[in-house]
C-alpha cells in the first residue's frame, strides 16, 4: 500500500460568500481543481463566475469562506498567491500604440523578470501562443482580435503559473482563432491547470476535463461530461434505420425491453428505408442489447444505429433550469414557488 501523501490541490474553495449591495453573487460554494486539469466554469450571466475568478485571482476579496491556491491561502497571502497565478480578464485591456514584444517586456519586468529568465519566457510565450516573429514585432492596435487575445494569454503564461485562469479568451473569435487556444491548452495540459470561463460550451466540451455549473451563485452540477449525462438525462434515445414496418420493429424492441417508447418512424428514400427513433429508461446497456438482438432477426434489415449522446448545452440547460425558476434576478427565492408548483 503506498504510503506517498496525496497532492494538495491547485484549487480549494470552501463555503465562498460574496455580495454587492442587495444581491447575493456567492451563496457558499465550494470545489477544488488538482494539477494539470481543464476545468470548464459555466453559467449563464449573474451566475458568479466573474466574481469566482476574480476572488481567485486576487483582484477581489471573498465575505466569507476560504479560498487556496496552490495552499497558500487568498486572505492571507494575496501577493504570494499572484506569483502562482496566470490571469485573462474578459475585456482584456491592451496598449494598442506597443509593439507585442515591446508590451510583453514591459508585462515581464513588472512582474519581477529579469535578464535571460526574463527573455526565455517571453520566447517561450511567443511560441506557445503561435505569435511568429513578424507579429511580435507589429504594433498592437493593428492586430485582429484573435491575435489580441493571443498576446493576452502569452502575457498570463510569462511567470511560467501553476494556474491560469481565461475568462471568457474565445468569445467574439473564428473558429481557426479557437482552435490555436485549445491547442494551447493542449500542449499544456498536465502541466498547467487551467480554470475557463467560457459561453461556447461545444469548446469546452471538446477540450475540459471536467465542468462547474454555476446559476445564481451556487454550483448546481460537478462532473466529466460522462457523469453529468448520467445525471442529468434520465433516458437513452437511439435511432434505427431499417427496411421494415412500424408494428414488426417495435415487436422485437420490446421483445429485450417492454417499457421502450417509440417516439417517431420516417422515411429515410423511397427504397422503403425507415429512421426510427426509440427512447428508454434503461440506459445505453439495453439499447445495444436491442441492436444485438436486431441484426440476429433473419428478415429483419438494420442500415444504420445510433445512439444519441446529449451534449453539454442540454445539460446546462438542465442543470439550471430549475435554479432559475426557483430565484428571481437578485438570487433570491420566489415566493410561493413550491405552493405554486404544488397546485400545477
Amino acid at each position: 500500500m503506498s504510503t506517498e501523501p496525496k497532492p494538495l490541490p491547485i484549487i480549494e474553495v470552501l463555503n465562498l460568500k460574496k455580495r454587492y449591495g442587495l444581491i447575493q453573487a456567492l451563496k457558499g460554494i465550494s470545489f477544488s481543481v488538482g494539477k494539470g486539469e481543464i476545468i470548464g466554469f459555466l453559467g449563464p450571466n449573474g451566475a458568479g463566475k466573474s466574481t469566482t475568478l476574480k476572488i481567485l485571482s486576487g483582484l477581489i476579496p471573498a465575505d466569507s469562506g476560504e479560498a487556496k491556491v496552490c495552499g497558500v491561502d487568498l486572505a492571507e497571502e494575496e501577493g504570494e498567491v499572484r506569483n502562482h497565478i496566470g490571469f485573462l480578464p474578459e475585456n482584456n485591456p491592451l496598449p494598442e500604440e506597443l509593439r507585442v514584444i515591446e508590451y510583453l517586456k514591459f508585462r515581464a519586468m513588472l512582474k519581477g523578470l529579469r535578464g535571460s529568465r526574463k527573455r526565455d519566457r517571453i520566447r517561450i510565450a511567443l511560441d506557445i501562443c503561435d505569435l511568429e516573429r513578424k507579429v511580435s514585432e507589429r504594433k498592437i492596435g493593428n492586430l485582429s482580435k484573435g491575435y489580441k487575445q493571443r498576446v493576452g494569454i502569452a502575457d498570463a503564461l510569462l511567470t511560467e503559473p501553476r494556474l491560469v485562469i481565461l475568462d471568457e479568451p474565445t468569445i467574439g473569435l473564428d473558429p481557426r482563432q479557437s482552435a490555436v487556444t485549445r491547442k494551447m491548452m493542449e500542449r499544456l495540459r498536465g502541466d498547467v491547470t487551467f480554470l475557463l470561463s467560457s459561453h461556447i460550451l461545444s469548446e469546452v466540451e471538446a477540450c475540459c476535463d471536467r465542468m462547474i455549473i454555476l446559476s445564481h451563485g451556487q454550483i448546481v452540477a460537478e462532473g466529466t461530461l460522462n457523469q453529468l449525462q448520467k445525471e442529468f438525462i434520465n433516458r437513452t434515445i437511439f435511432e434505427v434505420v431499417a427496411l421494415t414496418n412500424r408494428m414488426s420493429l417495435q415487436k422485437s424492441v420490446r421483445e429485450i425491453d417492454e417499457t421502450c417508447e417509440l417516439l417517431q418512424d420516417e422515411p429515410v428514400d423511397v427504397s422503403g428505408k425507415k429512421r426510427f427513433i426509440f427512447s428508454t429508461e434503461k440506459g445505453e446497456f439495453v439499447a445495444e442489447a436491442i441492436l444485438r438482438y436486431l441484426v440476429k432477426i433473419p428478415d429483419l434489415r438494420v442500415f444504420e444505429f445510433q445512439i444519441e449522446r446529449p451534449d453539454l448545452e442540454t445539460i446546462f440547460l438542465r442543470a439550471t433550469k430549475k435554479n432559475w425558476e426557483e430565484n428571481d434576478h437578485l438570487g433570491k427565492k420566489r415566493s410561493g414557488f413550491k405552493k405554486i408548483n404544488q397546485l400545477i
